[in-house]
């Protein structure tokens, strides 16, 4: 997949793209069957298929710190909408420049830009400043200039509109399983194990400590789950996601995962968390014998989980 951050003065694909725009925020159900049909148009004209967001997304630029959290980071979405087969991404950065410009000028950038020939949206896409421009507004525009605009329908799943909005809440409330029926796919957490402050191994239980890029996370407390190594092994573990309130005080967001039955070193490995059952919410410890005695709980309560699982 081609990756392309800015727009530039010549067009990438000066002979037309099939394109789709949006957040693709945890690139869900949802967002999987508009690739699909972005796929299937883009082979049927010859072209290629080619999906727009931006960094950061637009309600993240509007509300700050008032935005809703994140369900994948950047680079998360930009695995799996190469995993989806796509072709080339324009992950553009939204600004004051691009904040400010009409439902007009958007039209003649993606025409210009990114000389598009089909564009795949859904029925609710609202675009340029003060969100003046819509589906119908497109369909015009696309009269007028030559290119077509298809209807991308919502998905479904038992009479609920599948959207990042809903796999937030499943996830905030602990619903992993759902949250996975949603995504098509177990709810993933990347990023590179870092040093900390060696508490875990003090404690017994040493972890791999990650920093949550996204401002805001969707999901705190402590989890069972599994952990998958640059080399492709995989051990299961227990990891507390958020602030560490028994240890230090911080607003910073960190993941914290026990691997069962590892030893050795991990620090620089970019690691990726799958997320299966939530075992408690993060609480806040007199001591750190409370703390060590919880922590044997929780790795207990994980293995328990997992060997369940496997015997079902």
């Amino acid at each position: 997949m081609k990756l392309i951050r800015y727009l530039p003065e010549q067009p990438v694909f000066p002979e037309g793209c099939v394109l789709t725009i949006g957040n693709f925020d945890g690139v869900h159900a949802g967002h999987k069957m508009v690739l699909q049909a972005l796929s299937r148009q883009a082979e049927a004209l010859g072209l290629p298929a080619v999906v727009m967001c931006f960094e950061p997304q637009p309600i993240e630029y509007f509300k700050g710190q008032d935005a809703p959290a994140r369900i994948s980071t950047a680079r998360d979405k930009i695995t799996e909408l190469r995993a989806a087969g796509v072709g080339a991404l324009y992950l553009i950065r939204f600004d004051a420049d691009m904040a400010s410009m009409t439902a007009e000028q958007f039209v003649q950038m993606l025409l210009k830009k990114l000389c598009i020939k089909w564009l795949i949206v859904g029925d609710d896409f609202c675009f340029g400043k003060n969100r003046q421009g819509n589906f119908g507004y497109l369909e015009q525009a696309g009269d007028t200039e030559g290119f077509t605009v298809q209807r991308s329908d919502s998905f479904k799943m038992a009479d609920k509109r599948v959207s990042s909005t809903l796999i937030r809440a499943a996830l905030e409330n602990g619903h992993l399983d759902q949250a996975a029926t949603y995504l098509a796919r177990r709810y993933t957490m990347s990023g590179r194990v870092m040093h900390g402050y060696k508490r875990g191994r003090e404690l017994g239980f040493p972890t791999a400590n990650i920093r949550v890029k996204n401002r805001k996370t969707p999901l705190k407390g402590v989890f069972a789950v599994t952990i998958t190594l640059e080399s492709g092994l995989v051990y299961e573990g227990v990891a507390n996601i958020g602030t560490r309130p028994s240890i230090e005080q911080t607003t910073a967001v960190l993941l914290e995962a026990h691997l069962f039955d590892f030893s050795g070193d991990l620090y620089g490995q970019r690691v990726v968390i799958g997320l299966y059952k939530k075992l408690r919410g993060e609480q806040k410890f007199d001591g750190l014998e409370p703390l060590q005695r919880q922590i044997a709980i929780d790795s207990e309560q994980a293995r328990t989980y997992f060997n369940k699982k496997r015997t079902a």
